[in-house]
């Protein structure tokens, strides 16, 4: 441990239960001596374990629906009653997609759940921005993150709505970190992360075929949560005072390839067996 975070305070969204990234980003921050206050919806609250974080913690949650503008307000407000001032780092790590959970494709979305896509995971985040700086309740050269993915550059199969929800997310981290670091030197920032078994990544079609895939793409390989946490901490950190409107990705290098060595080898053993495949088909009617 390093102390990069002692003496900062902070709200992190998003812990449900030990598979989430907020979680591993919440124990880490505690592991660099910082107070937070963890937060989620009610229900959230009810379903997942996050209470229990919190008390390994030493901190509390405060219930809290970030597409609520209200709520959002209140949040910040216990927060700097709690903490004892304003706030040096905000974790946004939410994302959900009822189109994705219903299983609707992408050329026959339900418009309703469109909506609530957008509005959870992404117009979220600019609602904790601006209610934030209304409120003043960021410090100087404080740093906000939020989670994204690579499908916000890209087509993914079946990943839906949710590339353009992340898509926007980090249209509002460039447009308001201007703002923001204008006005109050205060950082914006994405992490694009490697696909990641968290309660939500696993409602994903396809999730494991598509994390064997990236694994073998990436050079370094998946970056896990635990791994995406670590970088998140050096984010909020004074280490980055200068990082601001960045979608910086955390994928092991994916993101900047077309072809691994072990995808070719694959693709190439592939047609070796579909051509195996014909030549026996061909014996049999010989």
């Amino acid at each position: 441990m390093y102390n990069l975070l002692k003496g900062k305070k902070g709200i992190i969204f998003g812990a449900l239960n030990n598979r989430s990234i907020a979680w591993k980003v919440a124990e880490r921050a505690n592991d660099e001596g910082a107070k937070f206050v963890l937060t989620n919806t009610p229900v959230s609250i009810r379903l997942g374990e996050v209470d229990e974080l919190a008390k390994n913690c030493n901190t509390i949650v405060i219930p809290a629906d970030a597409t609520s503008v209200k709520d959002i307000e209140n949040l910040f407000q216990q927060s700097m009653e709690i903490l004892g001032g304003k706030v040096d780092f905000v974790l946004h790590s939410i994302g959900m997609s009822p189109n994705v959970r219903k299983k609707l494709p992408y050329d026959n979305l339900d418009y309703e759940y469109y909506h609530k896509t957008m509005d959870i995971s992404a117009f979220s985040f600019h609602k904790v921005l601006q209610v934030a700086k209304k409120m003043d309740a960021i410090n100087e050269w404080g740093s906000v993150v939020a989670l994204s993915y690579i499908a916000a550059q890209r087509t993914l199969f079946e990943y839906n709505d949710m590339a353009d929800a992340k898509a926007a997310l980090e249209s509002i981290a460039r447009s308001f970190g201007y703002i923001y670091g204008r006005e109050k030197k205060v950082r914006v920032n994405t992490i694009s992360q490697s696909p990641t078994l968290t309660t939500a990544g696993s409602g994903v079609k396809g999730i494991d075929g598509l994390m064997d895939f990236t694994e073998r793409m990436s050079p370094l390989g998946n970056g896990s949560a635990d791994e995406c946490a670590d970088f998140c901490i050096t984010l909020f950190s004074d280490l980055t005072k200068k990082v601001t409107m960045q979608n910086l990705f955390h994928d092991g290098g994916f993101s900047s390839m077309g072809m691994s060595q072990q995808a070719m080898l694959q693709y190439n053993k592939s047609f070796d067996e579909c051509d195996c495949d014909l030549v026996e088909k061909y014996k049999l009617k010989g």
